[in-house]
């Protein structure tokens, strides 16, 4: 103590001033490689060598668990051939306009939808409820106005103009239901009386649809609008609690026609049965629809990881798996929650409450943050249901960015990520939500750790330079 006591005594100004000047000279030079590391592969260089290197020797084990192999690897070239970039499709879950989506924007005065998203609705009911013979009928001609209308209000008067004209005018109650009723019970009122209507003209449409080709347009607008109004009802049934009467009716409407598949309804009907926990149900739909032909969705990816999860996330402890290693059980669950992830990135922040919630958008771009928020408004309670099942999820999830090439010139298990996300997202999302983007990664500890210490060392050469006896004095101290 003495020696060093005396060694720091004879030590000048200069010296310290030298010191300080080299060691922010040093962690300079660290923080400009991490960052350089970091922008071109995507991870801390500090952190991978200690991960991959110093950990072993301590004796921890590594838990990410091999590439899968078999996972939707042929996946790549069909759906890069299948599925649009950036293809905007309908919500499967969306809300009701008059009994979610305004009770929302009375409560906060927070507009939940934007003008694309409402605009995208109005070409989809032009698609779906009106066809070329509408000008045959005054109420048919009204409502393929209505649907054109940008107020509400003048939307909502027309529809009463067409019921003046015909009482059996099934889109009208159609936009009744969605935007003049205040509750769901409302809504199903208004979705009942369009059942009977729209069943009364599907069979007169099915009698003469062979006629012409005006008249199969007319069965195709008659089947679109049946279609809709009991995928509605059975959403109506959910949303009251009535959930086996809900299952009940998605699966009549699947099994009644089985080709409008494009329409997701089985997303409805996987959200019904986890409310149920049917979970051999759940993964009878899956088997179906989570098909290497089929495109993907955060709901199919995200449920088949959480019945991965279920298996094994009681009992999961990131302690005793990294001691002992992963089981088979495990490692199946990790490599689904990998692909999920891979998928769509943004899921798990909000899965995890790291991120607000708000209103789901009535349409969706898969991958992107609209259907993040779509997802997890939904299926939230079902991954807090299974008890473990968001631990493993926060212990895992980041792994998936260690496997896929950064940056993203190719995918692990599915083709690229699109770039155009972002863009589409700001359309859809509402402009006091903060949307999530991707590949932005957070910059990683080491990076922040070597610019301070680069900060501070640089702020003690100043001040040593400035009060060379003041800084000797504290130095000694």
């Amino acid at each position: 103590l003495l020696t060093v006591t005396v060694f720091l005594s004879t030590l000048t100004p200069k010296f310290y001033f030298a010191l300080t000047v080299t060691s922010s000279f040093i962690s300079g030079l660290i923080f400009v490689f991490e960052w350089w590391h970091f922008r071109k592969y995507g991870t801390s260089f500090i952190e991978q060598v200690s991960v991959s290197h110093l950990r072993p020797l301590i004796g921890g084990v590594e838990n990410s668990p091999p590439a899968p192999a078999a996972f939707s690897a042929g996946e790549s070239e069909t759906s890069r051939q299948n599925m649009p970039e950036c293809k905007v499709w309908r919500n499967p879950l969306n809300l009701f306009r008059g009994a979610e989506y305004s009770r929302y924007m009375w409560v906060t005065g927070k507009e939940p939808l934007t003008y694309y998203d409402m605009n995208l609705s109005a070409q989809d009911h032009q698609n779906f409820f009106t066809c070329d013979t509408d000008a045959l009928r005054p109420s048919d001609t009204v409502m393929q106005k209505a649907w054109r209308e940008r107020n509400p209000q003048a939307r909502i008067k027309a529809a009463y103009q067409a019921l003046e004209l015909n009482n059996d005018c099934a889109t009208a109650y159609v936009l009744l239901a969605e935007e003049e009723a205040t509750t769901i019970v409302d809504a199903e009122k208004y979705f009942k009386q369009a059942l009977k209507a729209g069943e009364m003209i599907y069979r007169r449409s099915q009698n003469c649809h062979s006629q012409s080709p005006q008249h199969e347009a007319q069965l195709r607008r008659d089947t679109n609008v049946l279609v809709y109004v009991k995928r509605r009802l059975a959403m109506c049934a959910r949303k009251l609690g009535r959930i086996r009467e809900a299952v009940k009716m998605m699966r009549d409407l699947m099994k009644e026609f089985p080709l409008l598949s494009m329409m997701n309804i089985h997303e409805n009907l996987l959200e019904a049965l986890l409310e149920l926990q049917a979970y051999a149900d759940v993964q009878a739909v899956l088997a179906k629809y989570d098909d290497i032909s089929l495109p993907k969705s955060a709901a199919i990816c995200y449920t088949a990881a959480l019945l991965k999860a279920r298996a094994v996330s009681e009992r999961f402890s990131p302690e005793t798996a990294s001691k002992r290693g992963l089981s088979t059980a495990e490692i199946n669950a990790v490599e689904a929650i990998h692909r999920a992830v891979e998928f769509n990135p943004h899921v798990p922040k909000y899965l995890l409450e790291m991120k607000s919630l708000v209103l789901p958008p009535e349409h969706i771009l898969k991958r992107g943050d609209s259907e993040a928020v779509a997802y997890a408004f939904f299926h939230l309670q079902h991954w807090k249901r299974i008890e473990g099942a968001l631990n493993l999820l926060h212990c895992t999830w980041e792994g998936t960015f260690r496997m896929i090439p950064y940056p993203l010139e190719k995918g692990h298990l599915f083709y690229p990520y699109p770039s155009c996300t972002e863009t589409a997202d700001r359309e859809l999302l509402p402009t006091f939500h903060e949307v999530s983007v991707y590949p932005q990664k957070e910059l990683p500890f080491f990076i922040h750790f070597t610019a301070g210490l680069c900060s501070f060392s640089a702020m003690l050469a100043l001040l040593t330079h400035q009060f060379p006896e003041l800084m000797v004095i504290f130095a000694k101290a």
